[in-house]
């Protein structure tokens, strides 16, 4: 076994999407396109998951399987403790969304982009060096404008604001180290701000998911990479006051994304503004930057992946049948697709961390954190949650009761969309049932992050 884990299963999971991408482009059959697509993302995930598995065990890569070192003379991609969970979670997101696409979204759903958008995607989360990093943050916001020019919607708002974050990126980081003013860090907080959708740079999400089809834009969002350049580029170098300004203005955004998820008369939006709102709360943990924090927001990362992604794909199911679903007024779909209605409801109350789930444990630990550091901090990260629960509650009455829905067609959940949501509510339940594992791995990536945090100081 130790001979198996050995093998350069991390180069193999960052180079297989590529692969599928090339071979399933040249496929003109949507079925048997979906059906390899799913095959090379079902491949990728067995990668993912061995790689962690082995830095799990501490197995190293045997010499002669060092592609990288003999390619480019060092290693661009590593797995450590923070990254060895996020890879094979991402993974199976991709993997989930791909086997839940019905027949009638075959032909809008590009799996060649899709697959390559998991290459980048993954080939971004095990990047340690920087500028390789921003190269693959830059070259991840190309598939979705490739994305709205095939279905012919407005890309203005998106370029502008992804455009404007790859050059902040870039700038601020070419400046780290060189001047002793405040640029650097000021460049790179607004970069991460911009990337996250923080307020008032969210327009571009929003308009985001009124555009793109619904399975790419929870795809690109879901993941957090922006989070992930903060965790990367800002908050080993950054200074205090940057990581307070993040605070600051995750915290307001959290709030008031919250507050608009309640009253939103259309369900996209709905999700975007709740996805703002946890995206946040994250950066929040961040900027704490204390173990019990960090280790809060790595496992609150984690959680909304699983969570926001199982809803956001209950969500596109029900767009499947009836279109896209106002909230203004109540739909009664129970009747006909109870099986989504409960999924809704679970991965809904998983993200804003219902007892039992593995949100709960994460939204513990980072209120626990906020609370020590401030009161007030710790009582907005709270109505902040609360908030999400009632636009939660709120969404599910006005989708699913107050009336009965009459269809001449069958609108139950079908297998696909079974298989992918049961398997994310599986995952949350079990997380919630049983945190240790999960806590533990959030809490060695949180002192591995605080390590680097003052070694970057010391220097």
């Amino acid at each position: 076994m130790t001979g198996v884990l050995s093998l350069p299963w991390l180069e193999a999971a960052i180079v297989v999407p590529f692969v599928g991408a090339a071979v399933v482009a040249r496929l003109r059959a949507p079925g048997r396109a979906a059906t390899e697509g799913v095959a090379f993302a079902a491949l990728t995930l067995a990668c993912a998951g061995l790689a962690a598995t082995a830095l799990a065990a501490g197995v190293p890569t045997a010499d002669r399987w060092d592609v990288q070192r003999r390619l480019f003379g060092t290693r661009f991609w590593n797995l450590d403790e923070l990254n060895a969970t996020l890879l094979p979670t991402v993974t199976l997101l991709y993997l989930l969304t791909a086997v839940a696409t019905g027949p009638t979204k075959l032909k809008r759903f590009s799996f060649p982009w899709s697959l390559a958008s998991l290459g980048l995607q993954l080939a971004a989360f095990a990047c340690t060096t920087p500028w390789v990093l921003i190269g693959l943050l830059a070259a991840g916001t190309v598939p979705p404008v490739v994305e709205l020019f095939n279905r012919g919607r407005p890309v203005r708002v998106y370029a502008m604001h992804l455009g404007l974050f790859v050059a902040l990126l870039a700038t601020g980081w070419a400046l780290v180290g060189r001047t002793e003013g405040p640029w650097a860090g000021a460049l790179l907080l607004a970069a991460v701000l911009v990337r996250c959708g923080v307020f008032p740079a969210h327009v571009w999400l929003t308009d985001w998911f009124e555009h793109a089809s619904f399975g790419r834009a929870l795809l690109f969002v879901a993941p957090l990479t922006g989070v992930y350049a903060a965790v990367r580029l800002v908050l080993p170098v950054a200074p205090d006051w940057v990581l307070r300004s993040i605070g600051l203005v995750s915290l307001g955004t959290a709030v008031y994304a919250a507050g608009m998820a309640t009253v939103q008369q259309e369900a996209r939006r709905f999700f975007a503004f709740l996805f703002l709102s946890h995206a946040s709360l994250v950066l929040v943990g961040l900027e704490l930057h204390t173990s019990l924090t960090l280790t809060g927001s790595l496992r609150l990362w984690s959680s909304v992946i699983l969570s926001l992604g199982g809803l956001g794909l209950t969500l596109r199911a029900l767009e499947a049948r009836v279109g896209r679903l106002s909230l203004t007024r109540f739909h009664g779909l129970y009747d006909q697709s109870p099986g989504l209605a409960v999924c809704f409801l679970i991965t809904g109350l998983a993200s804003v961390g219902f007892p039992g789930t593995a949100g709960f444990v994460a939204a513990d630990l980072l209120v626990d954190g906020a609370v020590e550091a401030s009161p007030w901090v710790g009582f907005a990260v709270v109505a902040a949650a609360a908030l999400n629960g009632i636009a939660i509650v709120r969404a599910y009455f006005l989708l699913f009761t107050g009336t009965r829905h009459g269809a001449t067609l069958p609108l139950g959940i079908t297998w696909r969309e079974r298989v992918a949501v049961l398997t994310l509510v599986v995952l949350l339940v079990g997380g919630g049932l049983m945190p240790q594992a999960g806590v533990v791995a959030g809490h060695r990536a949180a002192e591995q992050i605080l390590k680097e945090r003052q070694a970057r100081a010391a220097e």
